[in-house]
């Protein structure tokens, strides 16, 4: 009989290892920082939410909705589906716990994972990272270019140039309809240069043809109208004050009249953002998001104007890897602490404790008998210093604190040990 085959992650699902949880950190961090200076409290949704939830408020005829979430009946005969979107759950949660008597604008921001069962490949994953902000009751367009302003702060906190912003109009409930018969009757002229997706999309949401990504499929959209020349006036002047206000804090922007994003719920400003010169990539947007002023309404609740945008964390560590390796790195405490037998470990062990209490980082090998082991260890780390306490300093409530580059070393009280540390760190 042949070897049983080894347990492995799921296809699509992936370890984020020690070595990457310092970049993902580092977003998180940074994308709390820019949060909380503008207003947004952190909010947390559950991971499984009712299947009806996603068909309601991302489509019915959307390919997440069709192929990519991931369903399970439960027990008691519940159809629940892994979130695929952020803003489906917040949405609801804004409804169900009654936010909208709250002082309004309100400004909600996630971080977590969603769940897609699509192709896996590079900076795409079925179990995904985002970082996520919302706006709920304000239908002003800075609103729109305050969270396109958001996003690129974050991607330029994290040292990534060349932003460039995609963006563009779908309109609204208004003009859309009017637009979307003219398209129909260009893409079904055209319809045996579709590929078979697309011929399918044309019967029930055309819209969708244009977030096509095939190549045959990208020529005929080239030729296709263009949704931006037939926006009533109202969509026309919130799309171009978006862009003026986008102009004013000088965050770059390209005019895509082909950019639709592939959810129903948007109205009005769609965007995505890339490096630029990437665009060109299938699936290389490093976020994306825009309005949807009719969501609130279609999950039962008041109506309520919305925006917001995301960021794929796992598509920003691939380029942070590629660009900032040096900078991002894993930190190291700059001390040691080894030992040399039984009772020098028990005190090591609440030396240790002291130490955590005076918020210093201190390296150990506790598990470890050999001094010699010890100090290969703290060399390996790069530490400046190692405290070494021996069984005759610990009977004598004595300590060693060596200098790693120099070699030096000389003899400290145990009770005086935290604070001569913090004093010689100081100037580190």
């Amino acid at each position: 009989m042949g070897r049983k085959p080894k347990i492995q992650s799921p296809t699509g699902m992936h370890d984020i290892l020690p070595e990457e949880q310092v970049f993902f950190q580092k977003i998180f961090n940074v994308s709390q920082e820019i949060a909380r200076f503008y207003g947004f409290q952190k909010i947390d949704t559950p991971v499984l939410e009712h299947i009806e939830l996603f068909i309601k408020s991302i489509g019915s005829a959307t390919d997440i909705v069709e192929k990519e979430m991931y369903v399970l009946r439960t027990k008691g005969g519940d159809e629940l589906a892994l979130r695929p979107e952020f803003t489906p759950g917040v949405a609801r949660a804004y409804i169900q716990h009654g936010m909208f008597n709250l002082p309004q604008p309100l400004k909600l921001f996630s971080f977590g994972p969603l769940f897609r069962y699509e192709r896996p490949q590079a900076g795409r994953y079925r179990q995904f990272h985002q970082v996520n902000f919302e706006i709920f009751g304000e239908r002003n367009p800075v609103m729109d270019a305050q969270i396109i302003q958001i996003l690129y702060n974050i991607l330029k906190e994290l040292k990534i140039k060349n932003i460039i912003v995609h963006i563009n109009s779908i309109g609204d409930s208004q003009c859309r309809p009017y637009y979307k018969k003219i398209l129909v009757n260009f893409l079904r002229s055209k319809s045996s240069a579709l590929c078979a997706d697309c011929r399918r999309r044309l019967k029930i949401n055309p819209l969708r043809v244009l977030d096509c990504k095939e190549e045959k499929c990208q020529r005929v959209i080239m030729q296709a109208p263009q949704l931006i020349d037939h926006l009533c006036d109202e969509c026309k002047t919130h799309f171009k004050k978006v862009l003026e206000y986008l102009d004013e804090v000088e965050i770059p922007y390209h005019l895509n009249p082909y950019l639709v994003r592939g959810l129903d719920y948007y109205t009005k400003t769609v965007f995505e953002i890339f490096e630029e010169g990437e665009e060109q990539k299938r699936q290389s947007a490093l976020g994306g998001g825009g309005r949807y002023d009719n969501l609130i309404k279609f999950l039962g609740g008041k109506p309520t104007p919305a925006c917001g945008g995301a960021l794929g964390v796992e598509r920003v560590v691939i380029v942070l890897k590629e660009k900032i390796k040096k900078e991002v790195s894993f930190s190291q405490p700059k001390i040691f602490l080894a030992h040399l037998g039984e009772l020098a470990r028990k005190k090591a062990l609440k030396l240790l404790e002291e130490f955590r209490r005076k918020k210093v980082w201190v390296g150990e090998s506790l598990g470890r008998d050999s001094l010699k082991a010890q100090l290969k260890i703290a060399d390996k780390m790069g530490v400046k210093y190692s405290l070494i306490l021996g069984q005759k300093e610990a009977l004598e409530g004595t300590i060693i604190l060596r200098d790693m580059e120099k070699g030096t070393q000389k003899l400290i009280k145990l009770e005086k040990v935290v604070e001569e540390v913090k004093k010689k760190l100081k100037k580190l």
